[in-house]
This record gives structure tokens, sequence and C-alpha cells, in this order.
């Protein structure tokens, strides 16, 4: 798959693999937050743009545009604006995304990084033939002041497979109908419950291992490993292209 970003001329762009670390997840003790692996992968899932420079922004709980008040650092002109008002602050994103027939781009907030007072919402742009660009925008939660650093990330892009969700066949049954399933869930169930009692002795194995890592691991109750199991994502980088 291939997926360009068509840079407006005169502007640049601040692009990046999304990375696995985050800083809240650095202040958890022995950073036991990376133990749940489906957190730490769901971080690095995608590409983020990141704000090229620093700028406050305030709302004063209003509908009207100039509730939403954009404060520049000094000698700086802030990547966004009040746009759409009802507390709403809008960055443009500078670039027109093109991606593979079929592909399109999943623009959202920084997967798994709340941010106090202001929360990103998403949308699904259909890269594969629009010519326009499109804004990530950001709801105020409540009336006041926000802060964006220069290099901060202000929009993560995810490319999706247009025909994936709408060819899902979704049913739901009993775990009793899968019997070896619901075996190995009785299992997990209860090696869960027995590392759990055991886990505030200091002299028990619960306490030496710390945490169960058959997920982590890829393996399931029986011992077998995850064909394609993984611990890391390596994304590229966005790099100039010569063109067609």
């Amino acid at each position: 798959m291939k997926l360009t970003a068509h840079v407006i001329d005169g502007h640049t762009l601040d692009i990046r693999p999304a990375p696995r670390e985050r800083d809240w997840m650095n202040r958890t003790d022995q950073h036991y937050a990376y133990r749940c692996l489906p957190l730490d992968m769901a971080n690095a899932h995608g590409w983020e743009l990141l704000c090229q420079s620093g700028f406050s922004a305030e709302w004063g709980g209003g509908d009207a545009l100039e509730q939403v008040r954009v404060l520049p650092d000094a000698g700086t002109a802030a990547p966004a604006l009040s746009h759409f008002g009802y507390g709403v602050l809008t960055f443009h994103v500078p670039c027109l995304f093109r991606s593979d027939p079929g592909v399109e781009l999943l623009a959202t907030g920084p997967l798994n990084q709340p941010k106090d007072g202001i929360a990103a919402l998403s949308g699904v742009v259909e890269t594969d033939w629009s010519p326009y660009t499109f804004t990530m925008n950001w709801k105020f939660t409540r009336p006041g002041r926000v802060r964006f650093e220069a290099g901060e990330p202000f929009c993560h892009l995810l490319p999706l497979h247009r025909p994936l969700l709408e060819n899902v066949q979704a049913e739901w049954r009993p775990l009793s109908e899968t019997p070896d399933l619901e075996a190995q869930h009785r299992r997990w169930t209860h090696s869960r419950g027995h590392f759990l009692q055991e886990l505030p002795d200091p002299d028990s194995a619960a306490a030496r291992e710390q945490w169960q890592r058959g997920y982590f691991r890829g393996v399931d109750t029986h011992g077998c490993p995850a064909k394609e199991h993984r611990v890391k994502l390596r994304l590229p980088k966005f790099v100039r292209g010569s063109g067609d």
C-alpha cells in the first residue's frame, strides 16, 4: 500500500510514526502500564502530525467563534484557530493525502494520550479520491485554557481498508458451543484467580513473576504459540518522493 502526503507549496509538514511511549505510562511504577500489550501496541499504530509551534487556547463557554481565543507563542503563528464555534478548536492539515483504492484514513487524536479540558474529535476521510484538505478538530470539555506544545501530536492517522468493516460477518454465540476455547478460558480464569491470591505474599511464585505473561509471550493456555504474534511495531517514516 502506498500513502502519499502531498504538501501544499509554501507549507511544511511534521509527521512521524506514532511512538509507543507515553509520559503517563512512563510515570507508572516500574513502567507497569507497558505490560498491557494491547495498549502498548495501539500506541504505535499509525502516524502522528505534530504542532510546528506552541500555543494556548481558551474557551469562554459560549457558542460564538470569538468564545475560543488562540494565543500563539511569541514570534510564531498558531497552527489552530476558531473556525466552527461551539467550543471547537480547529487545526488545518496543510496537505492532501492520497491512498490506494479502497483505503481511507481515520484522523483522530493521539491514541491513549488524554488531554485535560479538551477532547479530540475523529473523522474518516476517503483519501483514495478526494482533492480536498481536511481539518483536525478538538472540542473543549469545559471553559478554561489548554496548552499545545511545539512538537506535540495533534492528529493520529490510521489507514483503513474500506471494504473490511462492511464485509464482516458479525455473530455471537454462547462460549460453551466452542468447548476448547471454553476450557482454555476456564483454565486461564483459575490461574488468574490463583495468581492474584498469591501475589501479596512476597515469597510466592506470583510475587517473583510479578505479572502473567501469557498474552505478552503470544501463547495460549496449551502453550501453543501464535503464528503472527507481535510485541513491537515499526512503521516507515514519510520520505521525500521522486514523483511518478
